[in-house]
């Protein structure tokens, strides 16, 4: 599911500074940076069951589900920006951005683009969920927040326009949305934009990043939600560009492991240890032993997989828990151990 920002404009100074924590504490290796420090998630709905009342088909290879609380009545209310997590009948947890109309207090709407070689969960979604089906979502949670700013600059690439298109319709006359894709046919919701400006690589051309976010007016917020070139292009002109405005961006997978070592986790409570290989996080390790354990962003700013740590140092790559925490917890999701083994409370 993301990499929110925060809600205050950000100059050159307190970038810079926001840099080298975020290099020191997070990235290693040279991976690309984040420009601001995100806000914890809320949890607003914790787990509900729903139903499948439509599956629509947008593209060629992405689906849209209309869900609605299995026992009817009113959904938990959300905010552009707020993501769900879907527990599919294999057993697979997955993170996808609410896509419809916040003032629909009965349906949620998500949409999910097949990755034929990834982990499954897409293809699950296309190939076995039907109407009428029922499913079990935790949230939503909003870690990609939408704030108030006088101008918006929203660029969606691909199925990035899911978070960014109940914020273009919130912002109004105050928001200009760009949206660039392989072509109209592999971009999702075209029908529903009609005054944004589409520009698919097949007629524009491959796009200018640093030049679409030149148009945004002095002090803007620009929300940028795409595959990683496009994210990464944004976070190396924002500010050199506007630095009065803010940078809001967020992602649907985990980072890549950096600097890694491999490392063995003991469970105090539960016995036994676990593996973890130098190119894995320690929450895909325990997941192997623990398929039930709790987790959600895997950035390392929503605090879902927190955990307590009994015995070893912790090399911390969060981006939440304050010193104090730090002394006996860590974030499964990106935190690992500075040694060869960790005791954590499971």
């Amino acid at each position: 599911m993301g990499e929110p920002t925060d809600s205050t404009p950000v100059s050159l100074r307190a970038l810079g500074a926001i840099m080298d924590v975020y290099k020191s504490v997070f990235v290693k290796g040279g991976a690309a940076p984040l420009l601001s420090r995100p806000k914890p998630v809320r949890r607003t709905g914790f787990e509900l069951d729903v139903r499948i009342e439509r599956v629509e088909r947008q593209t060629a290879d992405v689906v849209s589900l209309t869900l609605r609380a299995a026992a009817g009545g009113p959904l938990p209310k959300w905010r552009p920006g707020s993501h769900v997590d879907v527990f599919l009948p294999s057993g697979r947890q997955r993170q996808y951005s609410l896509c419809g109309d916040p003032s629909d207090r009965f349906r949620y709407r998500i949409a999910v683009r097949l990755i034929p070689d990834g982990g499954g969960g897409s293809r699950e979604v296309h190939e076995a969920l039907r109407t009428g089906d029922g499913l079990r979502i935790r949230g939503p949670r909003n870690a990609f927040t939408f704030v108030d700013a006088p101008s918006y600059l929203f660029l969606a690439g691909g199925i990035g326009i899911t978070p960014i298109l109940p914020m273009a319709r919130a912002a109004g006359s105050r928001g200009r949305l760009v949206y660039v894709g392989r072509s109209r046919d592999t971009m999702p919701f075209l029908h529903e934009l009609p005054g944004a400006d589409i520009r698919p690589d097949d007629e524009f051309g491959v796009p200018d990043i640093a030049e679409l976010i030149a148009r945004a007016k002095p002090g803007a917020a620009v929300y940028v939600c795409g595959p990683p070139p496009m994210l990464l292009a944004a976070q190396r002109c924002m500010f050199e560009l506007n630095p009065t405005g803010s940078l809001h961006t967020e992602r649907f997978s985990a980072l890549p492991v950096a600097d890694g070592r491999a490392f063995d986790i003991t469970l105090a409570r539960t016995g036994g240890t676990v593996h973890v290989a130098a190119n894995e996080t320690a929450l895909t390790a325990l997941r192997r032993r623990l398929p039930d354990i709790a987790y959600s962003c895997q950035q390392g700013f929503c605090g879902t997989c927190k955990v307590g740590v009994a015995a070893g140092s912790v090399d911390h790559r969060d981006l939440l828990l304050t010193e104090s925490e730090r002394a006996d917890h860590m974030l499964a999701c990106v935190s690992r151990a500075t040694g060869d083994e960790l005791v954590l409370d499971l």
